[in-house]
This record gives C-alpha cells, structure tokens and sequence, in this order.
C-alpha cells in the first residue's frame, strides 16, 4: 500500500510539472492561429502588411488585461464620495489655469464646434487629469487580449480593425498608440471606432493627433460632443431642491417635462429661488437614490451620457464645467 501511495506521489509531481507547459503551450498556439485570421481580415479591409508586421509582431495576450476586465466590480463609492474625488479643489484650480492658458485656441474651437470651453477642459480634466495619464498599454496588444477572450470578442475584434485603420492612415505609429487597458487612446480617451467617428486634425497637419497636440485634443473633444447633439446656447442643468412630497419615480431620464412644469411641482433652486423662466426640456435625476442631491439636467447632459453613460461622470463633468467656468 506504501508503495502504491509513492508511486501516485510521483505521478502527481510529474503531472504537476507537465501540466502547466501543456496549458501554456495550446492556448499560445491557438492564439497564433487567431492572430493569423486577424491579419487575413485586416488584409481583406485593406490593411497593408507592413503595418500589420510592425502592429503585430510581439503581440501576446496579456493577463493583466484580463485580470482588470474581469475585475470590475460595481462601484461601492458614494455619489458624494464621488463627487469630492473628482471635483476636488486642486482639480479645479489646474483647470482654471488650462483654461486661461489655452483660452485662445479653445476659443477657436468653439467658434467652429459650437461647444463651451469650460465642457472641453472639464471632459479633458476628468478622463486623463489634463493629459498626464493616458494609459501605458500597447493599443493593438491590448485589443487583441480582448478579442482573443471571448467576453466581448466582436466588440473588440472590430475595434482592433479599426485600430489597424488609424495606423493605415498615418495619425500614429503603432509603436507610439498606447492607451488604457480597454484601448481607449490619447488625452480624450476615444476607442478606436470614436477617433474614426470624431477625432480632428485641427492643425492641419495631416495627424489627428489625440496624444500629443492639444489643438487636436480640444477640436476632437468638441466634435464629439457637437456630433452626440450638443448646444451651446445651453448648459449642462443645474443641482434643485425638490420639494417634500415629490413623486420620487418622476426622477428619470424617461420623464421630460419643461422647466416650467417642474417649477409648479414644487421643483426649485438650491437656494429656493424660481427656476430659470426658460422654455427648456428638462428631466429630473438622483444620481446618488432617493434622499440624495438632486439635479435639473437638459439635452447637454443627455450628450455627455453619450460620451460615458454614466450618471455620476456625467453630473462631474458638469459641476467641474461650473467651477472652471472664467472668472
């Protein structure tokens, strides 16, 4: 029986030691074999083979990226809590100076987008703290992990094709696109079909160059949101006070009624002051539930949704907008 038992010991041990090179080994194969069919389709969507030599070689899935795609928890952060990190004073004072600062071309933008300012810097602020974090990653390698995962294959399979197409055309080399983990790329953090849709080359140099040239970086920002139905006649909404016996289900998105109409429900400023005697459609929201602050929010906001569906980015976006508005 002793015998019996060292002998399966020394089963386990080997098959210890083979296992993990049999379980690296088929997965990397099959993932050459994936690769392969990527580059056919890049070639059949006219991608040319040196790109795709220079894009490509190297390229390994990357278990990092899984690691981080599989660990998004919801978000137990509060609204407040929220709020307080990303709206904090030192971020508010850095965009105040951005905005002097690139006051003159910001301004362009706007005469030629239609967008305020104070939205641009405030987007720019939130997504890569004014451009000093924009991700480490290798855009094509980590588009690849994500492909080659099976969560969301086709998702990312099609934005590593358009990743492929951004390259084809110049705007970066495949060296220097790097991004976030989920190959969201540059100082405003467009995924590749975003910068196809929207990314400008407002200095005219032939780049729409998202990662470096600021100009670019603003003028894209701006087209995006003119693009998702932006107007800049309005702003973003504004935080109100409801009254006591508000009907808490009307503070939806799907509820739309004018200005006018939440003001006879009892709906006011902050301050308790009339609303703006504007003919608005307006929607009421509680972004943090039900005994939380509370906002009036217009079609502004719906846009800026388009750019990040979520409630509590977007309702940032907006009061750090107001904090940086020029003085």
């Amino acid at each position: 029986m002793l015998m019996n038992r060292n002998l399966l010991r020394s089963i386990l041990v080997v098959a210890a030691v083979l296992l993990p090179t049999e379980a690296f080994t088929e997965p990397d194969a099959k993932f050459r074999e994936w690769l392969e069919g990527v580059r056919v389709e890049a070639r059949a969507k006219g991608i040319s083979g040196p790109i795709l030599e220079r894009s490509l070689s190297g390229v390994e899935p990357i278990p990092r990226i899984i690691e981080l795609d599989r660990s998004q928890p919801e978000s137990t952060i509060t609204f407040t809590q929220y709020i307080n990190r990303i709206v904090n004073s030192t971020r508010v004072k850095i965009g105040r100076e951005k905005l002097k600062e690139h006051r003159d071309i910001l301004e362009q933008v706007r005469q030629k987008f239609s967008v305020q300012p104070r939205f641009i810097v405030a987007l720019w602020g939130i997504e890569t703290n004014f451009g000093q974090f924009t991700g480490g990653f290798p855009v094509i390698n980590a588009l690849a992990t994500l492909a080659y995962d099976g969560r969301r294959s086709d998702y990312f399979r099609g934005e590593l094709m358009k990743a492929f197409q951004i390259l084809e055309e110049g705007h970066i080399s495949p060296e220097d696109m790097k991004g976030s983990w989920a190959g969201a790329m540059g100082q405003s953090q467009f995924m590749p079909s975003s910068f196809l849709a929207y990314a400008h080359d407002y200095d005219g140099d032939g780049a729409k160059d998202i990662w470096n040239t600021q100009a670019d970086v603003f003028a894209s920002a701006a087209n995006y949101l003119k693009g998702v139905g932006w107007d800049d006649d309005l702003t973003w909404g504004r935080e109100v006070q409801l009254p006591p016996d508000f009907d808490t289900p009307q503070a939806s998105l799907e509820v739309i009624k004018s200005i006018r109409e939440w003001q006879q429900m009892g709906v006011r400023r902050t301050d308790g002051a009339d609303l703006p005697a504007r003919d608005i459609q307006a929607s009421i929201i509680l972004p943090g539930g039900a005994g939380q602050p509370a906002f009036m929010i217009y079609g502004n906001y719906r846009a800026t949704l388009r750019w990040n569906y979520s409630h509590y980015f977007a309702t940032a976006v907006g009061l750090l907008s107001d904090r940086i508005a020029y003085q």
